[in-house]
């Protein structure tokens, strides 16, 4: 008995569906990627810092400090908690010019030590936590060392007598300590005494240049960066069913 032209159309149905779905799953790539982990071995707060980028600045001062080797063996050998401010290169360069230059070994010392509590602190916690903060720089009853804290929602804002910074980032968070990103270097007023003047602005009579794409911050190309492989991905994927699928109809037809 001869097969009608539909018949002859339905014994080919199951291998045209198995034709889209391996087009398919070859070209839609996973949704989730696994996030990688954080240096193996022993604490390394300087390896954390320079796997996070932008803090070249604040791992200079805590390895010529030594304040760098005493996080670690502290982390590796005890159960003390620890949060750590870490300011970026972008908070450096807004002090004036020699600032870092002019402090003597011991206040160089102070100035890291100001950005590290002896105790590990949330988000969450600093909302309830009682003023002036105590660094590892010294006692803040005294008036030498305070930092006090500030919320607002998740927003944690930091002051010290002399300027005011925000907690900008997460950059580690383990059960042991927490590294924050700050905004601001955290100058101390036993050190600096009175508010630091930022670096001066240019002057307001130059005429302004104007900035071409090419000339333009890598940083700020990377923040305006879309990721768009995925969308791209799925046209493809959907394109592909949608021609198979004409294919098929026409051949019904």
């Amino acid at each position: 008995m001869q097969l009608t032209m539909k018949q002859q159309q339905l014994q080919y149905f199951p291998f045209l569906l198995f034709f889209i779905f391996f087009l398919h799953s070859t070209t839609t790539p996973a949704h989730s990627q696994a996030v990688s982990p954080g240096p193996s071995g022993p604490t390394n707060i300087t390896a954390i810092l320079e796997k996070a980028g932008q803090f070249t600045t604040f791992i200079r001062l805590l390895k010529s400090t030594q304040v760098a080797n005493q996080i670690n063996t502290q982390l590796n050998n005890s159960n003390q908690g620890l949060t750590i401010f870490a300011p970026t290169d972008n908070a450096f360069t807004t002090l004036k010019s020699g600032t870092l230059n002019s402090l003597t070994d011991q206040q160089k010392v102070q100035l890291v030590q100001f950005h590290i509590l002896p105790s590990l602190f949330t988000i969450s916690q600093f909302q309830t936590v009682s003023n002036p903060l105590r660094t590892q720089a010294g006692d803040s009853s005294n008036g030498e060392f305070p930092l006090n804290v500030t919320t607002s929602g998740n927003q944690v804002n930091l002051t010290t007598g002399v300027v005011d910074a925000t907690v900008a980032n997460t950059i580690f968070s383990g059960s042991q300590f927490v590294v924050y990103q700050v905004d601001k270097v955290l100058l101390p007023l036993d050190i600096f005494g009175a508010p630091v003047s930022p670096a001066p602005a240019p002057s307001s009579d130059k005429p302004e240049k104007t900035v071409s794409g090419s000339e333009a911050p890598s940083g700020s190309k990377n923040d305006a960066s879309v990721d768009t492989s995925g969308a791209t991905t799925a046209a493809v994927s959907f394109g592909v069913v949608a021609v198979s699928a004409a294919i098929f109809c026409s051949l019904w037809l």
